[in-house]
């Protein structure tokens, strides 16, 4: 007799240390940036309640994101799935908050000066809700365990953008910062590519797609935030703002060294 979903076949231990090493990596790049940042006195903690309710929700995340890695590696399947129905009510709560941040930021200085104002605002706002998008869909697939993982390594990919963004010397890269900051992002999904194919000499359809839809919201942001309706809405999103009054396209401010 058939049955509605097969039954899950556990992965070997070696793919399961992988996707623990890789989830770390990330983390510690996300975190990296933003203390490399408090670190050389360029962040500060005197800023507007959003920032730190934005903080503390996508810090859980990673805190979420990677005690579901260590309960897989070690077989706490229980545990696992607990965490797993938090993850559900976490996702919309980091669409939301991160949403409300990017007027915000948008509307208080415009964004960092070495991106564009229309790009920075577009783009995240649209990457987040991808990220949104994978990550649910790595939900719904957690019965299959190779495209549970993979599709969520993709989602989380895109959230070490700030991170790297932090790490990167980003004002050398003006005008194309925003973009190498995306592509760099991106290395994350094509190392587990290469892992997939020296482990089983193929690449698991769950990257193409992930990585696949990523790269093509992306791309799409960017023509919205050029385009004529993308930067009318952006000029009346910081109308009357202070983030009004600095240059739509990155530059470089009077004196600044790195």
């Amino acid at each position: 007799m058939a049955t509605i979903h097969p039954p899950q076949v556990a992965a070997p231990r070696e793919q399961t240390r992988f996707f623990f090493v890789m989830a770390l990596v990330m983390a510690l790049v996300i975190v990296g940036g933003f203390t490399l940042q408090l670190a050389m006195g360029r962040s500060s903690f005197a800023v507007p309640a959003a920032y730190h309710l934005h903080a503390a929700v996508f810090m859980g995340w990673i805190g979420i994101y990677l005690t579901q890695h260590v309960t897989a590696l070690r077989g706490q399947w229980g545990l696992h799935a607990g965490f797993g129905r938090i993850a559900y009510l976490w996702i919309p709560l980091m669409l939301v908050f991160g949403s409300v941040l990017m007027v915000v930021v948008a509307r208080r200085t415009g964004g960092p000066f070495f991106f564009h104002v229309s790009e920075f605002l577009w783009s995240n706002m649209m990457l987040l809700w991808c990220f949104g998008g994978l990550a649910f869909w790595a939900l719904r697939r957690r019965r299959y365990t190779g495209w549970h993982r993979r599709l969520m390594l993709c989602a989380m990919a895109i959230l070490t953008g700030p991170g790297l963004g932090r790490i990167l010397p980003l004002p050398l890269m003006i005008p194309h910062a925003w973009t190498i900051t995306t592509l760099a992002t991106m290395v994350f999904p094509v190392i587990g590519m290469i892992a997939d194919k020296r482990a089983t000499g193929r690449v698991h359809p769950a990257y193409l797609w992930g990585l696949g839809i990523y790269a093509a919201v992306f791309v799409l942001s960017l023509v919205l935030a050029h385009s004529e309706t993308g930067m009318a809405i952006t000029r009346s999103v910081i109308a009357d703002t202070p983030g009004e009054l600095r240059p739509m396209e990155a530059f470089l401010p009077p004196g600044f060294t790195m």
